[in-house]
């Protein structure tokens, strides 16, 4: 599997530190965190909590909805929104103390439909950026919290806004930050600076914007953003754009996982509805990308239905459906190795890697579980009442041994890591 560091290492960027001077290792930058594979590079965290669970280090209301938090030089970043008011807002906190740095505040009316938030805002530590609900995408700068740059996405480029609004977050790379646009296009990349357009994918087939965030791969020895619409995963070039494959495969009503490519030739693609999950190869021959299916797995076998799954030890892990809710370990060529039945059951809730264990959200109470990572069985560390009421499923964030997770109505900073 390719890690960011094999990522920024094929283009002559060895020094993560002279790339992005405010962020460390320890930050978690984006959505899925530094590498964008939904792994932490933290150690030395606690494998077992205290009866009362991890010492709650604070707490702030939020709106109801499911978006997360980015964590960047001791700063968290994150989306809301007032009812009261019809305000929009970015916030920036202190990580230690949750207390307000700053607020970008925009008037813009959003109804709640299955919530209101739903993104993570990406951060290189001079820039914010954030795609709202209705398909604007922002600049922010990171330090004042003023607006720079922005692009309509509705006006811009012709998209429509998505079944129960926008939940692409955007990836933000050295030299330029990456979404998909739908419309006009498929995918563009724009500088961070000043939001010219650097490139952007013909989108000839009217492919609608999903729900689903671009990531990163090396296919075939070539960089690529890869993405997941309803019509199944595409490889657009890094350095151009242009589209390098794709592969028809029906999805139905809205895709949210993102594409996985779990080593050099293959993708992984799930989503809910009954829709199953695929895995492709893609391979270069004569001069093109040729996507073929490695495998098929239809509505009653296994699929994700919110979150995109996790590679570790050349296995794939989420909460799949085939039993819903259960946090499952498959092998790449879709055995289910073992499931968390009879244990625990997660309904839609997130979760994350660190330190060879996932922490891994109940969708349905906020009961935090710690499990061991590992292919042979289902090994539970931990388990804490952090969070609670319904859909509990926002992605969480972890930084400096501070995870920052949340419900329907507040965000709870705890540490994992103890004195």
């Amino acid at each position: 599997m390719l890690t960011r560091r094999d990522w920024l290492a094929g283009l002559g960027l060895h020094n993560l530190a002279g790339i992005l001077p405010a962020a460390t290792a320890a930050d978690w930058p984006q959505f899925r965190g530094p590498g964008r594979d939904g792994i932490s590079r933290e150690t030395g965290l606690l494998r077992r909590w205290p009866a009362k669970g991890p010492r709650v280090l604070w707490t702030v209301p939020v709106a109801q909805g499911y978006a997360g938090a980015a964590i960047v030089a001791g700063r968290v970043y994150h989306h809301d929104y007032d009812e009261a008011a019809s305000d929009w807002r970015v916030h920036c906190r202190q990580l230690t103390t949750g207390k307000e740095i700053w607020r970008f505040t925009e008037r813009r009316s959003i109804r709640p439909n299955h919530g209101i938030t739903r993104t993570v805002p990406a951060v290189d530590g001079r820039y914010v950026f954030s795609l709202d609900p209705k398909c604007v995408f922002h600049c922010i700068d990171a330090r004042t919290g003023k607006e720079l740059w922005r692009k309509n996405l509705v006006t811009d480029y012709k998209s429509a806004i998505p079944p129960w609004y926008n939940g692409q977050c955007p990836l933000v790379e050295r030299d330029r930050v990456v979404i998909a646009t739908g419309g006009a296009a498929i995918m563009a990349a724009f500088d961070k600076a000043t939001g010219k357009e650097i490139w952007r994918t013909p989108n000839p087939g009217r492919l609608l914007l999903s729900h689903a965030s671009v990531t990163t791969a090396l296919m075939g020895g070539v960089r690529q953003y890869i993405y997941g619409t309803l019509n199944g995963p595409l490889g657009v070039s890094a350095s151009d754009g242009k589209l390098l494959w794709e592969f028809p495969r029906k999805f139905n009503v809205a895709v949210a996982p993102s594409p996985v490519a779990v080593d050099g030739e293959r993708v992984f693609m799930t989503a809910s509805y009954d829709a199953g999950s695929v895995m492709v190869r893609v391979r270069p021959a004569g001069g093109v990308f040729r996507a073929e299916p490695v495998f098929d797995m239809k509505k009653n076998e296994w699929n994700s239905e919110v979150h995109t799954p996790i590679v570790h030890g050349g296995h794939l892990f989420a909460v799949g459906k085939k039993k819903r809710g259960l946090f499952t370990c498959l092998a790449f060529d879709g055995r289910t190795v073992w499931d968390s039945d009879g244990k625990a059951s997660f309904e839609l809730g997130s979760f994350m890697l660190a330190d060879n264990m996932f922490f891994v959200l109940e969708g349905k109470t906020g009961i935090l579980r710690l499990i061991e990572a590992n292919t042979t069985q289902y090994k539970e560390l931990a388990q804490a009442q952090v969070l609670g009421g319904h859909d509990v499923w926002a992605p969480m964030a972890l930084s400096a041994g501070k995870l920052v997770l949340r419900d329907m109505s507040r965000m709870v900073c705890i540490d994992v890591r103890g004195a």
